[in-house]
């Protein structure tokens, strides 16, 4: 899986630059974060905006990164999601658990 990470204003952002998010390659990404976690990285914003589309295993790689942010105080939020990746949030009501921003601006306003 590509990704980049970059530290910007105290958060961690990952930018997934896969346009698919599957059963493929959602192992990676849950490895990944939880790996970030571990070395202590709690305020993390997924860059979503090269994704198309996602399904029920990428949802709970990044639900599986949430959780363990949260059980460190820290916080797991999402950024640029698209139209048809956004649908799946909220057909799977993950809307209502995660943080989703139109832009990276808006997650650092509302994250900070």
């Amino acid at each position: 899986m590509k990704l980049n990470l970059e530290k910007i204003k105290g958060f961690s952002v990952i930018f997934i630059q896969e346009e698919r998010i599957d059963a493929h390659n959602s192992g990676e990404l849950k490895e990944y974060i939880l790996h970030m976690i571990e070395q202590g990285e709690v305020k993390i914003i997924v860059q979503l905006e090269s994704v198309r589309f996602i399904d029920s295993s990428g949802l709970g790689a990044l639900l599986s990164g949430y959780k363990h942010a949260s059980a460190k105080s820290g916080k797991l939020a999402l950024a640029c999601c698209k139209p048809q990746v956004f649908s799946m949030f909220e057909l799977t009501r993950l809307n209502r658990v995660f943080d989703i921003y139109t832009d990276l601006s808006e997650a650092f306003e509302n994250e900070a």
